[in-house]
């Protein structure tokens, strides 16, 4: 049998954050801990070392934007993803740019939030609708303002590239793989080969790079 994927929630609220941890254990998930700040948020995860950080931005009086990049310093293969009140397009991009591999608002149901954290695990971007648009304008804002220097980018096939402007839109193998008329062993096959000529380690990188090279079609 597969593993079930390990998770620390961080939240500053007791209950809010029993509770979540309880509905995904619920559902099959590891909970393999929870934490009510920043400091310890980082300091739990490097010794538990949880595939997925599910946390709240507002940590009282601490900043979970200094946990995220706090804790991808020390393990960069965990993915975090952000579940908060707050939808203000300020807060989701400082997230995104600190490295949270994804944002979802609280309003999000209990089905949504497992989903959510298993395509974070499985390295897609995730986001509530309507901030997905948020992030791809403010990538693409950002690569028009920056001037791209350093050694030539690999040339992709065709297949590759069309499988990676996919991928940014956050499809998962088998719909990609509907969508070109192709197995989704195929699919993984051109993402895996991908990675490596672009020197990537995981299917967000993917998508931001998509993004920033203009790849994604709206």
């Amino acid at each position: 049998m597969t593993e079930p994927i390990t998770v620390m929630v961080v939240d500053d609220h007791p209950i809010w954050r029993e509770g979540v941890a309880r509905d995904l254990t619920e559902r099959g998930l590891d909970v393999v801990a929870t934490a009510p700040d920043a400091d310890a948020a980082v300091r739990i995860a490097k010794a538990v070392r949880p595939q997925v950080v599910l946390m709240d931005l507002n940590l009282g009086g601490t900043s979970g934007v200094q946990a995220i990049e706090g804790i991808l310093d020390a393990l960069p293969a965990t993915r975090i993803l952000v579940l908060s009140a707050s939808g203000e397009h300020a807060d989701v991009l400082e997230a995104v740019k600190a490295g949270a591999a994804g944002y979802l608002v609280k309003s999000a149901s209990a089905e949504e939030l497992l989903t959510a954290v298993q395509r974070t695990a499985d390295g897609f971007p995730v986001f509530t609708p309507g901030l997905a648009g948020l992030v791809l304008g403010e990538y693409r804002r950002l690569a028009g303002e920056e001037p791209r220097s350093g050694p030539a980018v690999p040339a992709l096939t065709d297949r590759e590239t069309d499988v990676l402007r996919l991928v940014a839109k956050g499809l998962t193998a088998r719909q990609i793989g509907e969508r070109l008329g192709v197995s989704h062993r195929t699919v993984e096959t051109h993402v895996q080969s991908t990675l490596r000529k672009l020197q990537l380690h995981n299917r967000v990188q993917l998508a931001r790079y998509a993004i920033e090279q203009g790849i994604v079609d709206e």
